[in-house]
């Protein structure tokens, strides 16, 4: 669908990651159609999953999770077996905010959030370590967020 977006959706794409919370009357307005067709519009995004949800974005700092790490993992085996095991324990650890497939000398690169460096211990003693077919990691502690977005270059679409 991608193909198809015409300035007019890449423009709503775009207030939408601005703030989710404006009204398609809102957005209707800023884009120059009335409430009707941008509602439409918005609803066509939607079915068509280029809007997958929409979400409140939570400061991480101000509800005590000041630790940010970059975990890369390497599987002991890359049997596809293994492979779907440790995804779909990864999906079930909450304190995992992003988890992919890498190239380079590591399988996986996990982002994970904990309080603190003892949460950080604990949980990577005692649900990290214990995942089936882990090998080894490599933990790479963010020591200051330059930059934290959300939204996609629309524009550049």
């Amino acid at each position: 669908m991608t193909d198809k977006l015409s300035k007019t959706d890449n423009r709503i794409l775009e207030l939408l990651q601005q703030d989710a919370r404006l009204s398609a009357t809102d957005i209707a307005e800023k884009v120059g159609l009335s409430q009707s067709p941008c509602w439409r519009r918005i609803n066509r995004l939607e079915e068509s999953g280029i809007i997958r949800r929409r979400v409140a974005l939570v400061d991480r700092e101000k509800l005590g999770f000041g630790m940010l790490v970059f975990v890369m993992v390497n599987l002991s085996a890359h049997g596809r077996q293994f492979l779907e095991d440790f995804e779909r324990a990864v999906r079930e650890l909450p304190q995992v905010l992003e988890c992919f497939t890498i190239t380079g000398s590591s399988d996986y690169m996990l982002k994970i959030v904990t309080r603190d460096t003892h949460h950080y211990e604990h949980f990577m003693r005692h649900q990290l370590s214990h995942l089936e077919g882990v090998h080894e990691f490599h933990s790479f502690v963010a020591l200051t967020e330059i930059k934290y977005s959300t939204a996609l270059p629309i524009a550049d679409n």
